[in-house]
């Protein structure tokens, strides 16, 4: 029998995973993990880490596996909160969930269940994984979009290793929500109508400036508004001497400054802004409603546009630099001239939208047939061919 630790959440996903491992004949492990003890900045009761512990209990004494919590606050702070502030701080936005299943779940996490003599991690992502042997005689592993369109979120698995794969079952990948909640309603587990989690990976939901205000300090800043005829948006484009020009040119976001637009309002920090935020501006009045294009932190000021359709939103290119830039298939990494066509998201809700992927000495280039709105520096772009997951980056 291979054992198995399952991260049991208090959810109904890895409620069923664990239940679906048992039937298949593992030797199955509920660990409950405790990330966050600071419950000042979370929003009443979203993420009631007690009410979660003691579902996830409960599910174990069900299912009859031992369990156990585990306490990473620590590591938590030290690889999630602090790179969260650190990214605010430059002016970059963060994804907390794709960081948290690269550093806490598939890697402390998994360090732990190894020690339990653990063969494998399971999570109930929805996601799948496939291995095949290659020429070469190596195992290689495949992560694969769920089968739940709705559900997907192998995006938020962009980081994983094949080291990381090797060990990790995901075992509702192939079911869809309905028939999970069925299988938990079926079987009594007290989570099969609990509604699902939202907000940040195991804090919940938060008031992200009160969060981001126990580290960075609210800064009295203006907001302004461009106009959607500025100059620099209709430039006639340059001959390009290489394709690299072109795509260099392409990713470059406008640099803006106060004269560009009029001030419209004023904010307590760009830092606690990113690009494409409709809410929280709190500036009215306007024909259609203001859009963050831009932030400056080094000067303290918000650019806004005029609608979801304002050019300032829309880049076809971005960059991933090399330190940034990660394989899940590293048998399938480009080398420097080497191109791939793809399909890419630059966020978890996003329709796969067709690209291609250049790669140069400094990083690789993501170039979209069409326009995206809101690239944001600090995110991941994750690209798939077919339903498989090849790679990912941080928007530079």
């Amino acid at each position: 029998m291979k054992k198995v630790v399952v991260g049991l959440s208090g959810g109904v996903d890895s409620s069923v995973t664990a239940y679906l491992l048992k039937e298949q004949g593992y030797d199955v492990i509920g660990l409950f993990m405790k990330n966050w003890h600071d419950d000042s900045v979370t929003i009443s009761n979203e993420c009631p880490w007690l009410e979660d512990s003691n579902d996830a209990l409960i599910v174990a004494e069900k299912l009859g596996i031992p369990f156990q919590t585990v306490d990473l606050s620590v590591e938590y702070k030290e690889r999630i909160v602090d790179y969260m502030f650190n990214e605010y701080e430059k002016g970059r936005t963060p994804n907390p969930d794709v960081l948290c299943n690269r550093e806490i779940k598939f890697d402390v996490f998994m360090k732990i269940a190894m020690q339990l003599g653990a063969d494998f991690v399971a999570t109930g992502h929805y996601c799948r994984k496939t291995s095949f042997i290659n020429e070469e005689g190596k195992e290689i592993h495949q992560l694969l979009a769920g089968k739940d369109g709705n559900k997907d979120q192998s995006y938020f698995l962009c980081q994983l290793s094949q080291e990381q794969l090797s060990k990790t079952l995901f075992p509702i990948g192939n079911l869809l929500k309905p028939e999970v909640r069925k299988i938990a309603a079926e079987n009594d587990l007290i989570t099969a109508d609990k509604k699902d989690s939202q907000g940040l990976c195991f804090i919940g939901k938060v008031r992200l400036p009160d969060f981001l205000q126990q580290k960075l300090k609210p800064k009295q800043g203006v907001i302004v508004e461009v106009s959607s005829n500025l100059e620099q948006y209709n430039t006639i484009i340059p001959k390009f001497a290489t394709k690299e020009e072109e795509l260099s040119y392409n990713a470059a976001k406008p640099v803006y400054n106060l004269n560009d637009g009029k001030v419209v309002g004023e904010h307590q920090g760009a830092h606690y802004f990113t690009k494409g935020q409709r809410k929280g501006l709190a500036v009215g009045g306007t024909k259609e409603p203001l859009f963050v294009i831009e932030t400056d932190v080094n000067e303290n000021v918000i650019y806004t546009g005029q609608g979801k359709n304002h050019p300032g939103l829309y880049r076809k290119t971005l960059f991933v630099a090399n330190d940034e830039l990660h394989w899940v298939r590293t048998d399938m990494a480009l080398k420097v001239d080497e191109t791939m066509e793809v399909m890419a998201r630059i966020r978890y809700r996003q329709a796969l939208q067709k690209a291609t992927l250049y790669k140069v000495d400094a990083g690789l280039y993501v170039d979209f047939e069409e326009e995206q709105s809101a690239m944001t520096e600090g995110q991941f772009v994750a690209w798939y061919i077919g339903d498989e997951l090849i790679g990912s980056g941080v928007i530079s």
